[in-house]
């Protein structure tokens, strides 16, 4: 118990940059507190911890030990959170931000089947092309497509991965011709979404093969709705991630276009803060969305080329 709460103790330490913070935290007295640390750093045989006038902090060995020191916490929080939320009837309201796109096609359809089986918890999706700070906006789970959160307080739990595609409606394709090559895209009219990284280029492999073209779009946007909307009147050839055009391309709708030239991909994750006592309603979201992605096949259905 004693090494358990020296842990705790050096991880509230480097995260307060104090040592009567992290002993109030705890509900430890200062010179308890001290004592523990010291008592850390002495079986270690190593300094943790550096003090300056006004703050504590770690020093090298002490920052990779807090690193793994902390997972351990999280480690142990979580697994008891998981036996406890196996025990509880989820309950409240769950707050879900994800891409319009996203929670039009992968969410609000399964809503009515997540709360049929947690009729106690509440749904509010907050519908945002952009990354909304969790913290600051309530939100309890986010849909992200990035490999990883610059803050090290976020987990993300991963649902699948998806591809970059182009594609084109046939009546598009029947007056401007078809691509066969990267380069033939300077004559074409592009939709671009301009949340995308770098929106105004295109970045293709095939084998060792790449390529860099232009990607100037003739119908930009903050969302995809809207150029998929543009895409299926003909506008233009559209860029997506294949999740937003799968049903289009399999009813004929759309057309993949340069099918065997890849653009970087994309992966979907769910992101929420911290571990530590993880709600029985988020666990049962997440839980939820792992086993129906899981069922449905998505990963290979989005990754696959000209498998539709």
């Amino acid at each position: 118990m004693d090494r358990l709460k020296e842990l705790e103790l050096f991880v509230r330490v480097v995260e307060t940059g104090s040592l009567s913070k992290a002993a109030l935290a705890l509900d430890l007295s200062n010179a308890a507190a001290s004592r523990h640390l010291a008592s850390l750093e002495a079986r270690l045989a190593v300094r943790l911890v550096e003090r300056n006038t006004r703050r504590l902090y770690p020093t090298g060995e002490g920052q990779a030990f807090f690193s793994r020191a902390r997972a351990i916490l999280n480690d142990l929080a979580d697994a008891e959170s998981e036996v406890n939320s196996a025990t509880l009837d989820p309950s409240g309201t769950l707050r879900i931000s994800a891409s319009l796109s996203f929670a039009m096609q992968l969410i609000a359809p399964r809503i009515g089947d997540y709360t049929q089986r947690y009729p106690k918890v509440k749904v509010h999706i907050e519908a945002s092309n952009r990354y909304l700070d969790l913290i600051d906006n309530g939100i309890d789970v986010a849909v992200r497509t990035r490999e990883m959160e610059p803050d090290s307080n976020i987990t993300i739990r991963r649902l699948a991965t998806t591809r970059r595609i182009l594609v084109a409606s046939p009546k598009y394709l029947a007056r401007m011709g078809t691509p066969q090559d990267p380069s033939d895209l300077s004559a074409h009219q592009l939709l671009v979404y301009l949340h995308a990284n770098n929106p105004n280029e295109l970045r293709f492999t095939q084998g060792d093969a790449s390529v860099v073209v232009p990607a100037p779009g003739l119908l930009e946007s903050n969302d995809g709705q809207i150029l998929r909307a543009a895409a299926l009147e003909g506008t233009g050839i559209l860029v997506q991630p294949t999740y937003i055009v799968f049903e289009d391309i399999v009813a004929g709708r759309l057309v993949p276009i340069l099918d065997d030239w890849d653009l970087p991909r994309l992966h979907i994750n769910l992101a929420y803060p911290s571990r530590k006592h993880l709600s029985a309603k988020v666990r049962s979201f997440i839980d939820f969305m792992v086993e129906e992605f899981e069922r449905y096949d998505y990963e290979r259905k989005w990754t696959g080329q000209q498998g539709f």
